[in-house]
């Protein structure tokens, strides 16, 4: 399922007969979006270069990687001052910026790295693929069921290559467990579960920030306030600002979900939680949610106020045939039905990876040079988001949401 979008994003638009039969072999094999080579792409052997607008800790981390891999840092562009000092050290030759309308029109960029909080995705990524821009953006792509439905629409009406950072989608140990349940080894599916939990990061601080920030370019398109440190240090606590950790982690695990078991994304979700330890936060910082596919039931809990087998199962997947528990070490496969005295001890046992974030960007880095779509393009990312919007509508009204027929058909309503 493809969210808010009135076309198969499969579909070749733009180009000449000729040019659409000399592809037309290529797309029956890879399935991929519009492969036009743009006007300023390098040659084989020249270096991509690329700017980061949002030069925090992610920002920097997921920008070494680019320069790891061949990429040249030329522009690097933040609102908070001792952020961008930080970059500058890893990307000397970089120009900076205060504006990212600025950034985006740097002369020779060819792609750009978007690493800033989820209320600054949309109209980021909108601006950027306005100057032709290929875009690296990290998830959860929007803020709303709304924002995805206008994300996905507007990449499908442009040439640039789109890669949306859940990098679960380019780790061997998930690829081999959907070859896993793809082969049937665990039967039919019935419930998975998500689980999460970590020590908590304590109540936001409200202590004066070091250094300068352009608080007004902060906020952006969110509502007008006066600042409040604790705000930007910890934006993800913050409605204005984020999904909060159930679009934050939730985005990457039901993700990863959907695409094993094939589904697009869910019908209903209800959710229940409360902000417990991280006292000045809005977000829940403990919730249980369910959510409702036509084939199977997910759950979804996490919790920040305690750190029990905060290393052990992540997922599980429940079927008539076995059972598979995933850990971020180790992937056990339990064969049913477990009572009996000889299914007691796992069948299979194998490491699990939780991420590849360096495979990630260069599968992106690959995709600009090739003009084929990457893992994870916008269509995913909206999908993979979608549940938890979703989850957290009904955390908002304390009901029951469903999920509109078509996004292209929903109404914001996040409160």
């Amino acid at each position: 399922m493809w969210i808010g979008i009135d076309h198969d994003p499969r579909e070749v638009t733009g180009l000449h007969r000729r040019e659409f039969l000399s592809l037309s072999s290529h797309i029956a094999t890879i399935g991929a979006a519009p492969y036009i080579v743009p006007s300023h792409a390098w040659g084989a052997n020249d270096r991509p270069s690329y700017g980061v607008i949002g030069t925090g800790g992610r920002g920097r981390y997921v920008g070494g990687l680019f320069q790891r891999n061949g990429a040249e840092c030329v522009a690097i562009c933040d609102v908070y001052e001792p952020n961008l000092e930080l970059a500058r050290q890893v990307a000397p030759n970089a120009k900076t910026y205060l504006d990212y309308e600025e950034l985006l029109a740097h002369k020779g960029l060819d792609c750009v790295l978007i690493a800033t909080p989820e209320h600054q995705h949309c109209p980021m990524l909108l601006a950027a693929l306005k100057a032709g821009k290929d875009v690296y953006l990290e998830k959860p792509i929007s803020h709303s069921l709304e924002e995805s439905r206008r994300m996905v629409a507007a990449v499908r009406k442009t040439k640039s290559i789109v890669q949306v950072g859940m990098q679960r989608r380019n780790e061997k140990s998930y690829a081999d467990i959907k070859k896993f349940v793809e082969d049937g080894a665990l039967g039919r599916i019935s419930l998975v579960k998500l689980e999460w939990n970590r020590v908590s990061l304590g109540p936001p601080d409200n202590s004066p920030l070091p250094g300068k920030l352009d608080w007004k370019r902060f906020l952006g398109p969110a509502r007008p306030r006066p600042m409040e440190p604790m705000r930007f240090r910890r934006w993800r606590y913050f409605w204005d600002y984020s999904g909060g950790p159930m679009t934050d982690m939730g985005a990457h695990m039901v993700d990863i979900v959907q695409w094993i078991c094939h589904s697009g994304p869910p019908q209903s979700a209800v959710c229940y939680g409360r902000v417990a330890m991280m006292k000045g936060a809005e977000t829940p910082d403990i919730f249980s949610s369910v959510f409702e596919y036509p084939n199977f039931i997910l759950t979804w809990t996490l919790n920040y106020c305690n750190s029990y087998r905060g290393d052990q199962p992540l997922m599980e997947f429940q079927g008539d045939k076995g059972t598979l528990v995933v850990s971020d070490r180790k992937q056990q496969m339990y064969r049913e039905p477990w009572m009996a005295k000889e299914n007691r001890e796992p069948i299979y046992s194998a490491p699990h990876a939780d991420g590849n974030v360096n495979a990630h960007v260069v599968n992106f880095l690959d995709c600009v040079r090739s003009r084929r779509e990457p893992a994870c393009p916008i269509e995913v990312g909206a999908d993979g988001v979608a549940g938890t919007h979703l989850a957290n509508i009904a955390f908002h009204k304390g009901t029951r949401a469903t999920m509109p027929g078509r996004v292209t058909d929903a109404r914001s309503t996040r409160s």
